[in-house]
């Protein structure tokens, strides 16, 4: 009788242990079926090799990308007209207007840009233009011009007066473009510059005068200076009457 439980505890034990075993057949058939199908995605991914399809078509996306690449290359060198050149014709010296038709008839714009005075040189004479003559430009471009004008320009009078000596002013004047005649001499320090006239009116320092005008300096001079004291001196002195003159008397009052 005691022989009955361990049978049933060893049958038991065998069927705990058949179903174990066919568990684990069943998790390493699965792992060898997943084993086998990544094998077969690596064969079928390296198979392109002898994929007639996929050479064909590798084929033509690099057909068409070269052609993409070169039709817009092509439409860009006909967009910016590359390789295309005129050369500036020189209008230096000449009328605006003539300048003008010169680079209208080269294909090209112009366009006033500035405009300066020349003395002795007519109104509208063309003086620079840019580009320069003889560059190379596209059609339509623009080329700027600067042109005489005969609005002579106002040039503003420097701080000068009672400011500095007549070299400094002098200086200062010539390098604006202002000429100057013979300083008129007033009394004062020697060479010290009082005041600056243009056309016999007194100017102040900031007044606007026309570019080159004539001006003149009104310099200090020493001896005139002493001078005129000592004429002052003298008809101060000779105001003052004398004691042994005889004081006049005006006879209707008596």
């Amino acid at each position: 009788m005691t022989y009955i439980p361990l049978i049933t505890f060893y049958a038991k034990d065998l069927m705990f242990l058949s179903a174990s075993n066919k568990t684990n057949n069943q998790k390493n058939r699965i792992f060898v079926e997943n084993i086998q199908q990544v094998m077969i995605g690596f064969k079928d991914f390296f198979s392109f090799q002898k994929n007639r399809f996929f050479w064909i078509n590798i084929i033509g996306m690099i057909v068409v990308t070269i052609a993409v690449i070169w039709s817009t290359l092509a439409w860009l060198d006909s967009y910016t007209r590359h390789g295309e050149a005129h050369i500036v014709p020189d209008v230096k010296n000449k009328n605006v207007e003539e300048a003008m038709k010169i680079l209208s008839s080269g294909t090209m714009k112009s366009v006033v840009t500035d405009s300066n005075y020349v003395k002795g040189l007519p109104a509208g004479m063309v003086l620079e233009q840019t580009p320069a003559a003889g560059a190379r430009v596209k059609e339509g471009r623009t080329v700027y011009l600067t042109i005489t004008t005969t609005s002579v320009p106002l040039i503003q009078l420097p701080d000068i007066i009672d400011n500095s000596s007549i070299r400094q002013a002098e200086a200062k004047l010539k390098s604006i473009g202002f000429k100057l005649t013979e300083p008129e001499l007033v009394p004062g320090e020697q060479d010290w510059v009082y005041g600056v006239k243009y056309r016999g009116k007194e100017l102040k320092p900031g007044d606007k005068v026309p570019n080159e005008a004539l001006l003149t300096l009104c310099v200090g001079n020493t001896h005139l200076r002493d001078s005129l004291a000592m004429d002052s001196t003298y008809l101060d002195i000779n105001s003052i009457p004398q004691n042994n003159e005889e004081a006049e008397v005006d006879d209707s009052w008596f």
